[in-house]
């Protein structure tokens, strides 16, 4: 059994080493019309990726007409002159496929999963809505009614649910990260058709997404599929408004507190970090799984397990194109006060910025670290995505292939440098939810 054992973890080290030292590889070119198109050819199983990134999320919005970003990953569904409204999801499923959304801070991003003999039908559906998306009243007020009830449902009426609305709301008071993707339901209310139009025009064009077709596929019909498809759609006749913003640097601690339905106290901690792709973000990332990555990491080991002072902790470096947030939380225990547990998480990161982590911590952190990134790329939808990401963040889509190199060029010594510059007090927000039986009357 013990011989059976080394031999399973030998071949797991094997696969490991393997996926990652497999190169992959990629055609990358722009159209015309300033298409950006990233191609990957895998013909392992009959499936392909295909996806639409456009350069819009939140931080592009007018402070006045928040949530449009978000609002328009639904109405992208509403269909075209050529894509009856209501059919999109049914024409897709009907063949075989799978397809979804979502929105951050920074992008918006469309894709489809289908049998490989599909790809037509992905590059179509996607045209059509570049091309001449169908906006009118009825797809926005049937838009309307369903982005409002979604935050009822994520945010409002759910515990802790507005967390992340009121953390970037502290955090920021001049850049756009203080509002989120999902915006704010009266100035969706409040918006008329040709602003929606007009967002529509500005930010859904060809020079402003990626496209990305990752799986069963021939490169050179592939291309002839992408010319006949996208080739004729006119470019953007609008400047792309981005965020010149600069958020200013912290000089005191932001405290707050709110009273919810919740069950438990959560105690929040925020720190101003810097954007993604800089060397001390990769830093961070990695002091963030030293932290919470797994039940072995510090703060689990320590506040959840030996203190029983968490019942959950989690600590998530938020990657952004801009400068962003290294988030430590906990769910405090049942009689646990936030204040105690808010020591205990403070404890752990002064153990940080005071010794080196030992050897033995880092090759842990660097191991899991590449664990993540190799499963992250180990499907052509994630192979997609992470190409349009790396090429539209970074200026490089063949990231994919070397970034794991900045992680592994971390030192003990970055990662206690980090955390003595950025994890201070004053560079903070400390945000306690409590529930509304512990408010004053």
């Amino acid at each position: 059994m013990k011989r059976k054992l080394i031999l399973l973890f030998l071949l797991a080290g094997f696969v490991l080493v393997n996926a990652q030292s497999k190169k992959i590889d990629f055609v990358q070119y722009k159209l015309d019309n300033g298409l950006n198109v990233i191609l990957h050819q895998d013909n392992t199983t009959p499936i392909v990726a295909v996806s639409v990134l456009y350069h819009v999320g939140s931080k592009n919005e007018d402070p006045q007409r928040t949530g449009f970003a978000h609002f328009f990953e639904h109405l992208m569904f509403e269909g075209s002159p050529n894509i009856k409204r209501g059919e999109y999801f049914k024409i897709i499923e009907a063949a075989g496929g799978a397809l979804n959304a979502n929105t951050s801070f920074d992008r918006t991003y469309y894709f489809e999963n289908l049998p490989s003999n599909q790809l037509e039908l992905g590059l179509y559906m996607e045209s059509e809505r570049m091309m001449h998306l169908k906006i009118d009243s009825i797809g926005v007020e049937t838009q309307r009614k369903v982005v409002k009830e979604e935050r009822k449902q994520s945010l409002d009426n759910r515990p802790y649910g507005t967390l992340i609305e009121k953390l970037f709301g502290d955090a920021y008071k001049v850049h756009p990260y203080r509002w989120t993707p999902i915006g704010s339901a009266q100035y969706i209310d409040k918006a008329k058709l040709d602003e929606f139009i007009a967002f529509y025009k500005m930010y859904y064009v060809p020079q402003n997404a990626t496209l990305t077709i990752a799986g069963d596929i021939n490169i050179a019909k592939t291309k002839e599929l992408v010319k006949k498809y996208f080739g004729e759609i006119p470019k953007g006749k609008e400047e792309i408004v981005r965020p010149k913003e600069v958020e200013p640097v912290k000089t005191a601690e932001v405290r707050d507190i709110v009273y919810d339905n919740v069950p438990l106290p959560l105690v929040l901690q925020a720190f101003h970090m810097p954007a993604q792709g800089t060397s001390d973000y990769y830093a961070l990332s990695m002091l963030g799984t030293l932290l919470t990555g797994g039940e072995s990491s510090r703060m689990v080991k320590e506040i959840k397990d030996k203190e029983q002072k968490a019942v959950q902790i989690q600590s998530i470096p938020f990657p952004l194109e801009d400068p962003g947030l290294f988030i430590a939380l906990a769910i405090a225990n049942k009689g646990v006060k936030p204040e105690d547990l808010e020591s205990s998480m403070d404890a752990e990161i002064e153990k940080v910025k005071k010794d080196l982590i030992t050897e033995t911590e880092l090759q842990k952190i660097r191991n899991q670290v590449e664990t993540d990134y190799v499963t992250r790329n180990s499907t052509v939808q994630g192979i997609g995505e992470s190409l349009a990401n790396y090429f539209v963040y970074f200026g490089d889509a063949n990231l994919i292939n070397t970034e794991l190199q900045r992680y592994m060029k971390v030192t003990r010594e970055d990662i206690k440098r980090v955390a003595n510059k950025y994890l201070t007090k004053e560079n903070r927000v400390t945000l306690y939810y409590l529930p509304k039986s512990a408010e004053k009357k």
